[in-house]
Order: structure tokens, then C-alpha cells, then sequence
């Protein structure tokens, strides 16, 4: 069981470190790579609700089998946010530097996957 709790841990502590800035980070942002964020609801909305679920990855890591559920929607959401950025690169909408995190979602949610398999009875 020590390779989805590890894994879970992991996932929530890369979360943390590369969400937790964002918070500080708006003004930056605009100005890095213009236009400037437009909507700041949707934004420190997106970097909470981010942030939350790292807190799940840590009560997943707690109790694998207990919250063995939970990993499929772990993956939803690390599918999801890898996607959307694979999409708006493909649109042209999004540098290509910024595919790096949605690299490491699609990779954790992958492996969020084979960790559901893992705990099976």
C-alpha cells in the first residue's frame, strides 16, 4: 500500500508549491504574459479550488483503500486540467512552455489510475 500513499503525498505536496503562489502572483501574471487576468474571481476561484484538492490528494494518502472512490475523481481532475491545456495549445491559445503542468497533471492523474487498480481487493 506504500505506492498510492507515497504517490497521493507527492501529488499534494507538488500542488501546494506550485499553487500557493499564484495567490501572490496576479499583477504578475497580467504583466508577463499579457492581456491582464480580467476576471480575478475566476482566478483566485480557480487557485482555491486547486489548492482543495491537494488537501484531498493528503486525505486519500491517509487511507488509500478507505477513499479508493476519491482516486477516480483525482483523476477526473488531473485529466481535466491537463486536457483543457493540451486544447488551448492546439488553439494556439496557450505558450507552449505551459504545457509543462499539464504534463505532470496527465502524468498524476495516470498514475492516479493504476493506483485505483492497485487497491482493489
Amino acid at each position: 500500500m506504500k505506492f498510492p500513499k507515497l504517490l497521493f503525498y507527492l501529488a499534494a505536496i507538488w500542488g501546494i508549491l506550485v499553487l500557493t503562489p499564484l495567490y501572490f502572483m496576479f499583477d504578475l501574471i497580467g504583466r508577463q504574459d499579457p492581456p491582464p487576468i480580467t476576471h480575478p474571481a475566476f482566478y483566485y476561484g480557480f487557485v482555491g479550488a486547486g489548492l482543495a484538492w491537494q488537501f484531498a490528494f493528503i486525505l486519500i494518502a491517509r487511507d488509500p483503500v478507505r477513499f479508493r472512490p476519491m482516486m477516480l475523481v483525482s483523476v477526473f481532475e488531473k485529466f481535466s486540467y491537463g486536457l483543457a491545456l493540451i486544447t488551448l495549445f492546439l488553439q494556439h491559445r496557450l505558450h507552449s512552455s505551459d504545457l509543462v503542468f499539464g504534463a505532470v497533471d496527465l502524468l498524476f492523474g495516470m498514475l492516479f489510475l493504476l493506483a485505483f487498480f492497485k487497491t482493489a481487493a
